[in-house]
């Protein structure tokens, strides 16, 4: 986990573009390599996905998760919700933070939003796709439901009360608006437009992204390596989210191997250093103080629960000294 004992720095901004919405949160920690990141989401769900991987990835730049329009409590823009559509959003975050040549990082839905702005701006070097959707051969709405729950049953419980959490603030008309779109996306088609180097990234028992995916998309792109982490799920960015950081690390500095397979136990968030009573209930009321102000759209409410969210895990987390 975070190396350095400085907290990160959380600001929260909420970037406009017409109608549309997307709340932007930094996580900073002073690191000064010269690449950002930028993290989006899978369908419904919002940046706490990447509690752990924001503060790993702080460490080597600033990081910049996304909540996009109708997402994490933000309001829905009207507009018709396809990964065009979130990719606009994207883009209009890149160039209003003057990015250059920031590291695309998606998970679930968000790997079709980050394809495609791939597809879009070929100056940018490096992606990285964790978990990408939907397998041509099972874009079915059933089938894609079952997927999930055999992958779900592999996840703890923090991780489904974030899901669940999740989706009541996106609502499940949005969900359902969202989810044919999501289906239609032929990510194997597009992904030979990225001039990118991509890294492909799924969890041993991930199966919404299953290995043919995998194959299918390394040979259909331009440049890409694969890797996968054992005892890991469909949620690999969060419950693994310590070997997703090393990967995505390794793979910006082209130190990464084009396949492999990464041990759960290199891989898996490890228990807190600094746990207690305290700390755990800490953690709790940040994160739900969170939900109620997305609830209530009260933003300067999230910037406060999510910048003592980040504080209470970094204080978790940091090296004893």
């Amino acid at each position: 986990m975070p190396r350095d004992p400085r907290p990160a720095d959380v600001q929260v901004e909420t970037y406009r573009r017409g109608d549309a919405r997307t709340r932007v949160t930094r996580v900073s920690s002073g690191a000064t390599t010269g690449r950002s990141f930028v993290l989006v989401a899978g369908i419904g769900v919002a940046s706490t996905y990447f509690e752990f991987l924001a503060p790993l990835l702080a460490n080597e730049g600033d990081v910049f998760a996304l909540d996009l329009p109708g997402f994490g409590g933000v309001p829905a823009s009207g507009e018709q919700p396809t990964a065009s559509f979130f990719a606009d959003q994207v883009e209009g975050v890149l160039d209003h933070y003057d990015l250059d040549d920031p590291v695309l990082i998606g998970h679930s839905m968000g790997t079709q939003v980050v394809t495609e702005v791939l597809a879009r701006r070929p100056d940018l070097s490096h992606a990285v796709l964790v978990s990408p959707v939907v397998d041509e051969s099972e874009a079915h709405a059933l089938t894609q439901a079952v997927r999930f729950v055999q992958s779900t049953l592999r996840e703890s419980v923090h991780i489904a009360l974030l899901a669940v959490s999740a989706y009541l603030l996106c609502g499940f008309l949005y969900f359902f608006e969202t989810l044919p779109h999501m289906l239609r996306y032929r990510i194997s088609d597009r992904i030979g437009a990225a001039h990118a180097t991509l890294l492909l990234v799924r969890g041993e028992f991930d199966r919404p992204s299953p290995r043919r995916l995998h194959s299918r998309l390394v040979a259909r792109s331009r440049s890409a390596r694969r890797w996968e982490i054992e005892g890991a799920a469909h949620c690999v960015v969060n419950s693994h989210a310590v070997g997703v950081a090393d990967l995505v690390v390794r793979h910006v500095r082209d130190e990464l191997a084009a396949k492999g397979r990464m041990p759960a136990a290199d891989a898996v968030v490890p228990p807190a250093s600094h746990a207690d009573v305290r700390m755990v209930l800490g953690a709790m009321a940040s994160r739900a103080a969170e939900w109620v102000s997305a609830a209530r759209k009260d933003e300067t409410g999230v910037e406060k629960a999510k910048a003592r969210h980040t504080r209470v895990l970094w204080e978790a987390y940091r090296p004893r000294s």
